[in-house]
């Protein structure tokens, strides 16, 4: 893949203006956007090593979606809505665990096989013209991408090489699929998920608000791509005698060994829209997925992958990256937490882009994009 990137392209923001308050403080224009992206789109739902083994499962909860992603007897992975057939009661109440072959309603028992078929409903065998092969549970489209799951709660989504526009081809060195998580760490944003985006989307801030990551990388080493229809992204360079973002900036974790001699020396940030966040190091591999619960909170997934053989080392240490960004993070939720307060205030109005802010009017773009019917 063939990537262009630019560091000063004042025609990106050329008489663009921040967005309307009501953007991140309306409900009903947050359930507007739920309905027509986070419902309609390619999420990240997280990774092929978070189902081991045959019943492992995971939950997955925003807005009004509750969707229950299980690993079945053949060793296929696929995704329901979290409902049982009969009265609708949630099925797993859990965030994560492992079912013993079936997903039993604790309701009246309404039992189901790891592929989502109706096995068992007690007390309907005298229901004239009931067939348990009418009542599987609710299906959701799953992708993957090189160990990267994805769902779709729409009836006919949009093709998911649509989605990745070619993202898995630019990063195919990276050869997430062989990583496993070593850290996880879960927020949560006192902010619309859209602030938490913009956040991540421009490092001018970094200065004041990051001292730790001013240190290994300079805020205008930064080249952004071309703002494109699913995703947002570009790299900063680690500065010389840095070989990680890491406290120290140090690390004993070889690099990926695919990478060329720019990606060694990059960290690339990129926000494959709606809901993953993706830092791909030299070293290590991170991803943020972001379930937006209300207009202005967030729940901030944060995961950290590495090489297993790398792992597997006897002075294997990922504490140092994992300190780093969470300290890095907790900043940036804070930031995202004033914004929040700030738009929703008396005092907002709209205000300009810098030109070192490009990528956050593709994000505007995009999104009134979607809501083409919500007058601005």
């Amino acid at each position: 893949m063939s990537v262009t990137y630019a560091q000063n392209r004042p025609e990106r923001v050329a008489g663009a203006m921040t967005l309307p308050a009501r953007y991140y403080t309306d409900p009903a224009l947050f359930e507007r956007e739920l309905q027509r992206i986070h419902y309609r789109s390619w999420l990240f739902a997280g990774r092929v090593d978070e189902l081991p083994e045959a019943g492992s499962f995971v939950v997955r909860r925003f807005g009004r979606a509750e969707i229950l992603i299980v690993r079945g007897e053949d060793g296929r992975v696929r995704a329901f809505h979290n409902n049982c057939r009969h009265r609708g009661t949630l099925l797993c109440a859990e965030d994560s665990g492992h079912l013993q072959g079936s997903i039993q309603c604790r309701y009246h028992a309404w039992t189901y096989g790891l592929d989502g078929r109706l096995k068992a409903a007690p007390h309907m065998d005298q229901v004239k013209d009931f067939r348990e092969a009418d009542y599987p549970l609710g299906s959701v489209q799953l992708a993957e991408w090189d160990g990267n799951y994805f769902m779709n709660l729409a009836d006919a989504p949009s093709p998911f090489a649509e989605h990745l526009a070619g993202l898995d081809q630019r990063f195919r060195p990276y050869r997430m699929a062989e990583l496993r998580r070593g850290a996880r760490r879960v927020y949560t944003a006192d902010a619309n998920w859209k602030l938490v985006v913009q956040n991540y989307s421009e490092c001018l801030h970094c200065p004041i608000a990051h001292p730790q990551l001013a240190r290994l990388s300079h805020y205008l080493s930064g080249d952004n791509e071309a703002p494109q229809p699913s995703y947002l992204g570009g790299r900063m360079e680690l500065k010389d005698g840095i070989a990680s973002m890491t406290m120290d900036g140090q690390t004993n974790r070889a690099c990926f060994v695919d990478l060329d001699e720019v990606d060694r020396r990059s960290v690339h940030y990129y926000a494959l829209l709606p809901n993953l966040l993706l830092n791909l190091h030299p070293d290590y591999v991170m991803t943020y997925a972001l379930w937006p619960l209300a207009v202005d909170r967030t729940q901030i997934v944060c995961d950290w992958h590495f090489l297993p053989s790398e792992m597997a080392k006897a002075d294997f240490d990922a504490s140092g990256a994992v300190e780093f960004w969470d300290v890095t993070n907790r900043q940036d939720w804070q930031l995202s937490d004033l914004a929040q307060k700030g738009i929703g205030s008396l005092g907002y109005r709209q205000g300009p882009f810098s030109y070192r802010e490009d990528l956050l009017p593709g994000l505007d773009r995009w999104l009134l994009e979607k809501l083409r019917d919500v007058s601005a």
